[in-house]
């Protein structure tokens, strides 16, 4: 058996390996996203995969000002 390329150290959370092309391509599949996006993402907000996926969402943001300062309005 060969050794994920994604850890839970210990957690219990996916991970996301950005240094790990299988890892990338799996979880661009999973979000339906590009690798630079997935990156973009795991810089912004760490490598475990339900704050990647919520901010790949556009829902991570700690008040509504926030959001509508991030819209612009």
């Amino acid at each position: 058996m060969t050794p994920s390329t994604d850890s839970t150290r210990g957690d219990g959370i996916e991970r996301i390996d950005v240094n790990s092309q299988e890892s990338l391509q799996k979880w661009e599949r999973k979000f339906d996203v590009t690798a630079a996006q997935l990156k973009e993402a795991v810089s912004a907000v760490g490598d475990k995969a339900p704050d990647v996926e919520m901010h790949l969402k556009g829902t991570r943001a700690s008040t509504n000002d926030d959001q509508v300062d991030k819209a612009g309005g």
